[in-house]
C-alpha cells in the first residue's frame, strides 16, 4: 500500500485519436477513483506519438471532457511528442548493450512464422529502412495484477522480438509507455484489461532498461453490441458532456461501485465526492469484458 516513504503516483494516458467514448471515461475514472482514494498523485499523459492516427482537435475536446467530469489532474500534462530524446536515449541504449536490433523483416517475410519475430532476421537489414526490435529471451514471464489473475508468457513464442521504433520513423507505444511511466515516477497502473497482455513484455522492457516495475490493476473493458470493445476505431459515440452527471453514475455502476443518492447525485462534485470515499476494487468484476448493454 502507498506510504509517506512511497505515495501512490498513478495516471491516466488518453491518445488524441478521437472523443472520448464512455469505455476511455470509464478508464479515467477507474483510475482517478484509485488514485484519490489512496491520497495520491493523477497525472495526465497525451500518448500523441502516431501522428498518422491522430485527429486535429480531439486533444482539446478530451480535456474538456475530463474537466466538465470533474477528473482534474495533478500537475502539467506530459506530451509525448515532446520526449523523443528521452525515446532515443533508451533506445541508444538497449542497442549499445546489445539488447535491441535493427530489423528490415516485413509482416510477408514473417507470416510464416506466425508473424512472431524469434531471434533470426529473415530479411537483410537496410538501415535506412528498418524498425528497432527488442530481444527477447525463451523463457516464462509473469505479471501479477490487484484483480485478475498472473498472466505468463513466454515471451519468444508468445510474443516475440517486439517492435520499440516502427520502420515510418514512429515510436512505438511498448517503448514509450515504459520510458514516460518511469519518468513520471508511476507507482500504480489502472487500465482497462485489453492492455492485461502487453505487461509481461513491459516488465521485461522495464528491467532492461533498469526500471522498477509499477503495480498493475487491470479492469474489464466496456463492449458493443459486436462483442468488440469500445473504440474510437470502432466508432464509439463521444461521450455527451452535457450529462456529466449521468455518465459518471454509468461508469460507477459498470465498475460495480456503490452509487450515491439524492443530494449526491446533483453535481459531479458530490459524485466524486461520494465515489472516492466508497471505491473499493473488491467490488470490480474480474471478467475481461462487460457487454455496454447491460449498462443503459
Amino acid at each position: 500500500m502507498p506510504s509517506a516513504e512511497h505515495p501512490y503516483i498513478g495516471r491516466f494516458a488518453p491518445s488524441p485519436t478521437g472523443p472520448l467514448h464512455i469505455g476511455s471515461l470509464i478508464g479515467a475514472l477507474a483510475s482517478f477513483l484509485d488514485a484519490r482514494a489512496n491520497h495520491g498523485q493523477w497525472l495526465l499523459r497525451m500518448e500523441n506519438i502516431d501522428p498518422p492516427r491522430e485527429i486535429a482537435g480531439s486533444d482539446e475536446r478530451i480535456l474538456n471532457t475530463l474537466r466538465r467530469h470533474g477528473l482534474h489532474w495533478d500537475g502539467p500534462m506530459l506530451e509525448q511528442s515532446t520526449r523523443s530524446k528521452a525515446y532515443d536515449a533508451a533506445l541508444q541504449t538497449l542497442l549499445d548493450a546489445g539488447l535491441a536490433f535493427r530489423c528490415s523483416c516485413s509482416r510477408r517475410q514473417l507470416a510464416e512464422f506466425e508473424g512472431i519475430h524469434r531471434g533470426h532476421c529473415v530479411a537483410e537489414v537496410n538501415p535506412n529502412d528498418c524498425a528497432i526490435r527488442l530481444a527477447v529471451p525463451d523463457e516464462l514471464w509473469q505479471a501479477h495484477d490487484r484483480l485478475q489473475t498472473p498472466i505468463q508468457q513466454n515471451l519468444a513464442r508468445d510474443v516475440g522480438d517486439f517492435i520499440l521504433k516502427r520502420r515510418d520513423g514512429y515510436y512505438a507505444y511498448q517503448l514509450a509507455v515504459v520510458v514516460d511511466d518511469a519518468f513520471q515516477g508511476i507507482t500504480h497502473v489502472v487500465r482497462g484489461s485489453d492492455l492485461w497482455v502487453s505487461t509481461p513484455r513491459q516488465r521485461f522492457l522495464q528491467q532492461q532498461l533498469g526500471f522498477s516495475s509499477p503495480s498493475y490493476l487491470h479492469f474489464p473493458v466496456i463492449i458493443g453490441s459486436d462483442g468488440h470493445k469500445l473504440s474510437k476505431q470502432t466508432f464509439a459515440a463521444a461521450v455527451d458532456d452535457s450529462r456529466a452527471c449521468d455518465n459518471l453514475l454509468l461508469a460507477l455502476r459498470f465498475l460495480n461501485q456503490p452509487l450515491p443518492t439524492g443530494p449526491n447525485t446533483a453535481s459531479v462534485e458530490a459524485i466524486l465526492e461520494h465515489a472516492i470515499q466508497h471505491w473499493d476494487t473488491r467490488y470490480l468484476p474480474p471478467f475481461m469484458g462487460q457487454p455496454e448493454s447491460n449498462f443503459y
